[in-house]
């Protein structure tokens, strides 16, 4: 009975008299349809989204012509096991368009000037040297596929406007959500996103997505069986709201109070400036400092002051206890820093106060800090064999925003309190 029924379904390609003929369900057709720029296919496992790839760029090819084109996973081991080989099954042994070179990473055609360049998002570094016409996204909706990567992907397909397809299921938020998928829902007419269960794939078994939605958490099961986004177990702040907090920008006046949190170290400085709203108390996340290595201590003071320039900056905050060095080093150049209250030095304790100024909404964010909502959605504990958040975050070290965060709202007083004094001179009118 199995036999029979998987013999009925065809096979998503075929080469029939020498041409490739592609078998698409719904999900890819809709998705091969789009003219958008930015395409996005966010669908459960296994429903059809890395075999599709390699076709749609070799059509973006025939259409662009002679040039460099990117196809991008998110590690280097993932790129071995789904990418690489589905690419090679269709321009190499179907089409036999040329050779692929492992140690650069780089398939050239047998004939012309045309080369697909692989990369991995752990290494974005590996992109720079290209100027592209198109480029294959695998699994932005991983962790591991850093937002650096997409912004290098941009600026290789900046001179021809190349056009993108991701591919992905959906494992965290995190920048594709606030970049891609927010933007197609507010109705960019530059960005597309088609999204299916993994039922979609006629070949998956329905026996198998009722099996694992009885076992799975809700949450999972959105995510990873229908390529829906659901808010995941372990998410550290989970109280922050970005559809009430998250507001188009605006010039801060100049009577407005700044505070500024700070994490040091010379690969990845970062630092986080608010304004203090004195009508409301709102704290207004309004610049995020990310320059990456390379910068000295006195040329990141510079650039604190031109940001805060005619500006009022009350608190600079950060670091841990043993960076006290580092703290004086930025004081010699004329940008005191404070270190945390004694009571409030333990990253829990901070924690905890940053997720209680987002419970009462007293965090509001421009929504150009894209670096700072990426973190923001995607700070989560690791999970337990069961789905439950254990005390260790992941990858902790390469939240640096979150850290400076919780760095100078450490040294505020409890969210709590500005509301009932906000609630105490309303009474007196």
């Amino acid at each position: 009975m199995v036999q029979a029924v998987a013999q009925e379904i065809k096979p998503y390609r075929e080469l029939i008299d020498n041409e490739i003929h592609l078998n698409f369900h719904p999900g890819q057709s809709k998705t091969w349809q789009s003219q958008r720029r930015f395409i996005a296919m966010q669908a459960g496992t296994q429903g059809g989204k890395t075999c599709f790839g390699p076709d749609w760029l070799y059509r973006e090819i025939k259409t662009c012509g002679e040039g460099d084109y990117l196809a991008v996973t998110s590690t280097f081991p993932l790129l071995e096991l789904k990418m690489l080989p589905e690419f090679l099954s269709v321009f190499d042994e179907l089409l036999h368009l040329g050779t692929y070179s492992d140690y650069k990473k780089v398939f050239t055609f047998h004939k012309g000037k045309t080369r697909v360049i692989f990369g991995s998002a752990t290494n974005p570094e590996s992109l720079e040297s290209a100027t592209a016409k198109a480029a294959w996204l695998d699994e932005p909706g991983q962790k591991q596929f850093r937002r650096d990567t997409w912004e290098a992907v941009q600026r290789r397909l900046s001179i021809y406007q190349g056009r993108v397809l991701f591919t992905t299921s959906l494992y965290c938020l995190g920048w594709f959500k606030t970049e891609v998928y927010e933007l197609w829902e507010a109705g960019d007419p530059d960005y597309d996103v088609i999204i299916f269960d993994s039922t979609m794939n006629p070949a998956f078994p329905k026996a198998e997505y009722e099996r694992v939605r009885l076992r799975l958490p809700s949450w999972k099961f959105n995510m990873l069986y229908r390529g829906r986004y659901d808010k995941p177990e372990g998410l550290i702040y989970s109280s922050f709201n970005p559809q009430h907090c998250v507001k188009a920008r605006f010039e801060i006046p100049k009577n407005w109070l700044i505070y500024v949190g700070h994490d040091f170290g010379a690969a990845n400085p970062a630092a986080i400036f608010f304004a203090e709203d004195p009508g409301t108390g709102l704290l207004w996340a309004f610049h995020e400092y990310r320059p990456g290595p390379g910068k000295s201590p006195a040329e990141n003071v510079a650039e604190f002051k031109r940001i805060t320039e005619g500006y009022n900056v009350v608190k600079r905050v950060g670091g841990s206890h043993q960076e006290e060095e580092i703290r004086q080093l930025y004081d010699s150049h004329g940008w005191a820093i404070s270190e945390p209250p004694e009571m409030n030095r333990r990253v829990e304790t901070q924690i905890a106060k940053v997720f209680a100024w987002h419970k009462f909404n007293r965090i509001m964010v421009f929504k150009d800090l894209l670096g700072y909502l990426d973190e923001k959605q995607s700070f989560s504990r690791k999970l337990d064999d069961r789905y439950q958040p254990t005390d260790e975050i992941e990858d902790e070290s390469r939240y640096h925003l979150m850290a400076a965060e919780r760095y100078i709202i450490a040294d505020l007083d409890e969210p709590d309190r500005a509301v009932e004094k906000e609630e105490a001179e309303a009474w007196q009118f």
